[in-house]
């Protein structure tokens, strides 16, 4: 794996994105670029020991003085975004890691993008993107009101091609005049919350979708059980019992790895698979991606056998 960029930015703008929502500006406190990111991107924002959120990029790729994220406050949340909201201002520093990709948008003649309430983040660049490349492309943005629903001034100048859709004012986003009879060689790009994502996995064509998950989807996986796990660059092997990740049995090695979600949704933990075949049970990587058992989430993701080959 490459090695991933970290280092401590300061908020240099902060300022209101919608009801709930704040848009924050991190730029490097000695004028330092930032590294390349394309649409579709995340950072790993470090708010404290063992506190680490993932926030999608929304600014512009081309921009390298500055990244931009949007925080939701979320009431019943496991208390990130309540320490951005109420404690992260202007001026504060904070520790960030990152790019990561798996949300990266394809080259396409057409597109359908699909986003509901905060999902707009990773969208916001796509567009841009699709407009830069010439693509025929249109976005349903669903939000519960106008207010509630981020970066909408941003959004129109791109005039019709934007479709605005407060529940309160609409009801639920009209799927089928976006997903029925969709061009062939149309790729649909969709981030939001579960029901949603899981609305258009329904009826959207096999093949052209592309989603983003803010939370697990629900697994079927089989029964855990007891596994080995080769550490093919630490020399090591170790047991991963039925009720423990494979993270945390690398980990409880003496095995250090990059890791910060633990729910299979944000790819930090990403490893190679040299040997062996994973159970995949991460909401991040495509049907593709899976099959192809090249590489696993291990907080989440065991194995269909006795044994796998890790580049750990």
């Amino acid at each position: 794996m490459n090695e991933v960029y970290e280092a401590e930015l300061v908020v240099s703008d902060r300022a209101f994105a919608a009801d709930g929502v704040i848009a924050l500006t991190l730029s490097h406190p000695l004028g330092e670029p930032l590294p390349v990111w394309e649409p579709g991107a995340h950072v790993d924002v470090v708010l404290g020991p063992g506190l680490e959120r993932q926030y999608s990029l929304c600014g512009d790729p081309s921009d390298r003085t500055a990244w931009r994220i949007a925080v939701l406050r979320e009431p019943d949340g496991r208390g990130g975004s309540a320490l951005v909201h109420e404690q992260l201002g202007q001026g504060d520093k904070v520790r960030v890691r990152g790019p990561r990709n798996h949300f990266a948008l394809r080259p396409a003649a057409r597109y359908r993008f699909i986003a509901g309430g905060i999902g707009i983040t990773p969208i916001l660049p796509m567009l841009a993107a699709a407009e830069a490349a010439g693509a025929e492309w249109t976005l349903l943005y669903g939000g519960r009101t106008r207010r509630s629903m981020a970066f909408t001034e941003e959004l129109s100048r791109y005039g019709d091609r934007v479709t605005v859709a407060p529940q309160d004012e609409t009801g639920l986003l009209d799927l089928p005049s976006v997903l029925d009879a969709v061009p062939e060689g149309t790729l649909v790009y969709c981030c939001g919350p579960g029901p949603l994502l899981d609305a258009v996995e329904a009826r959207c064509p096999a093949g052209c979708l592309h989603m983003e998950r803010f939370t697990p989807k629900e697994q079927q996986g089989g029964k855990n059980t007891e596994f080995e796990v080769e550490l093919a660059r630490s020399g090591a092997t170790v047991t991963v019992p039925a009720d423990v990740s494979v993270l945390d049995a690398v980990r409880a090695a003496g095995v250090e790895v990059l890791f910060s979600c633990t729910e299979g949704t944000c790819g930090t933990c990403e490893t190679d698979v040299l040997d062996g075949t994973p159970d995949h049970r991460d909401s991040v990587l495509t049907d593709e991606e899976q099959e192809a058992g090249e590489t696993m989430m291990i907080c989440v993701s065991r194995c269909r056998g006795r044994r796998l080959v890790l580049d750990l």
